[in-house]
């Protein structure tokens, strides 16, 4: 199963009308699922912080003659329980529905010592990497329930070495998230919820806390789509509460 979700080759159709939100979709890891998303048929709804970014992507998914994208500039950090359901209102309104919710965005702020990160610091990145997806989870279930076929993904870093700080426990706090949620929402009307450790990623993320290590040593964004794109689309439909590391 592994082999065939790391090489998975999916038809250029296969997320032919699909509307999936993807966070963090300016740059790295977010940008090019949204990219190859975008390929196979799928309007994307792309959120960040950086409008700049995001445009750039939307360019790009337009160069594809892929559907029309939709930009989404949140901060994700400052971002209050009525902007999330502001979002989910103006998806409903637009599309009537959500087929895929991607979890991306993500931020380390630094490595220190547990003892000597500000609590503003503290503060922000346990919003960005817990409560932001919790908010926006809330607000978007209505919307995935009505799909056919409705699928949540979290991008999963169980980092828990020293130094990783507020980072590290958020990222795991997101663990317990995926699972609470796949238990609860995998009934009649299930949606499956699962995750993905992408590991090492020449990402602005992990080159920004590595300056010494020449970034290319890294594996680039692209080559890491294809288990996202296996578990945004049908070939996962019965498959929930999974932490896939590739």
């Amino acid at each position: 199963m592994d082999n065939h979700i790391n090489n998975f080759q999916p038809s250029e159709s296969y997320l032919q009308d699909q509307v999936i939100l993807i966070t963090g979709a300016s740059r790295g890891i977010g940008k090019a699922v949204a990219l190859e998303c975008a390929r196979l048929g799928a309007t994307v709804l792309l959120i960040a912080k950086d409008l700049k970014r995001l445009e750039h992507t939307y360019d790009e998914v337009l160069a594809l003659n892929a559907p029309q994208p939709a930009i989404l500039n949140i901060d994700l950090e400052a971002a209050t329980a009525d902007d999330y359901q502001t979002i989910a209102d103006s998806i409903d309104k637009e599309y009537g529905r959500l087929d895929g919710l991607l979890h991306n965005a993500g931020r380390v702020g630094g490595l220190t010592p547990l003892q000597n990160i500000e609590i503003e610091t503290w503060s922000k990145l346990v919003t960005l990497h817990l409560h932001a997806p919790f908010l926006m989870s809330r607000a978007c279930i209505p919307l995935l329930r009505n799909s056919q076929d409705p699928s949540m993904l979290f991008t999963i870093d169980e980092t828990n070495k020293a130094y990783w700080g507020a980072y590290g426990v958020s990222k795991y706090g997101q663990a317990g998230l995926l699972k609470i949620l796949a238990d609860e929402l995998d009934g009649d009307q299930k949606i499956r919820v699962n995750g993905i450790h992408p590991g090492i990623v020449r990402t602005d993320l992990r080159t920004h806390n590595y300056p010494d290590i020449n970034p290319h040593e890294f594996p680039a964004p692209e080559t890491v789509v294809a288990p996202f794109i296996y578990f945004l689309g049908a070939d996962s439909k019965n498959t929930t509460s999974e932490i896939y590391h590739i």
